[in-house]
């Protein structure tokens, strides 16, 4: 690690001004990333996947912290032959993929077990965190950033105002824990929000049984008129929450996970 280059040094050489239309912010502090890289557990075993590895700074401390391969999933061709560059310290446990991870499976680069560790773009950040829950197979637990109006969501209670449909997919199938916040500060250049590093490690089984499609419909259903009661929110899809043993008069922040299920498996 020690003759590794300073990753503004990397910045320069590899011209890696930051683009706002890839959201690239970076994180240049290494005991930030270092941190990050602890969050995420033992590294040892299996495969780590980083996405939007930038000019490697978490990267670095992934491999710092033992693990034993690294796949790092970069679109910016700049930052991949930065990362590129880096592979050749760590011969045999750092791969690059360069490709849009909206468009890629996790499950097509990378062997189960693995996990994710990422600093994502805020601009996919969800969709691809929904991509993911989709399919949780061999998936040991997802370490990622969010803007921390996210994270807040992931995280929510019934009967708050931060519970939504982010709360309910998400804690349906993982157990969702905040770890620690960033400022806008601690990145080149700074967002316009402060950001949260979640750990997201999958239920050996879903709280309740209920299809994913369906518990999108009626999550999107719900909190697309969060102010009416079940009984007009839900008749869009026509759905009576009486049927499913739910009050009709109630609203959607006050069900809990296990309700949206058994809505889910009435649909």
């Amino acid at each position: 690690m020690t003759d590794l280059p300073p990753l503004r040094d990397v910045i320069r050489h590899y011209e890696l001004s930051a683009r706002k239309s890839l959201g690239q912010n970076f994180l240049l502090d290494l005991n930030l990333t270092d941190r990050i890289a602890r969050a995420a557990g033992d590294l040892a075993e299996g495969t780590v996947v980083e996405i939007g590895p930038g000019p490697g700074g978490l990267t670095r401390a992934l491999l710092k912290n033992g693990a034993k391969s690294v796949i790092a999933v970069e679109r910016d061709p700049r930052a991949a032959d930065a990362i590129r560059d880096l592979a050749t310290h760590f011969p045999g446990r750092l791969s690059v993929i360069e490709a849009d991870a909206l468009k890629l499976s996790l499950h097509d680069i990378a062997t189960p077990p693995f996990k994710v560790v990422a600093n994502l773009p805020y601009n996919i950040a969800t969709p691809l965190m929904i991509k993911w829950l989709r399919n949780l197979e061999g998936i040991q637990g997802l370490t990622l950033m969010f803007q921390r109006e996210v994270a807040d969501r992931l995280a929510a209670s019934p009967r708050t105002k931060a519970y939504g449909r982010l709360s309910v997919i998400t804690q349906w199938l993982c157990e969702v824990r905040p770890v620690f916040n960033l400022p806008k500060d601690a990145f080149t250049p700074p967002p316009k929000v402060m950001s949260t590093v979640v750990n997201l490690t999958p239920h050996s089984e879903p709280l309740a049984e209920a299809d994913f499609g369906n518990m999108e419909k009626i999550t999107q259903a719900a909190f697309g008129q969060r102010r009416k009661m079940l009984r007009a929110s839900l008749k869009t899809i026509g759905l009576d929450p009486a049927a499913a043993g739910i009050d009709p008069t109630r609203r959607a922040e006050e069900l809990s996970i296990e309700e949206f299920c058994a809505l889910a498996r009435l649909l």
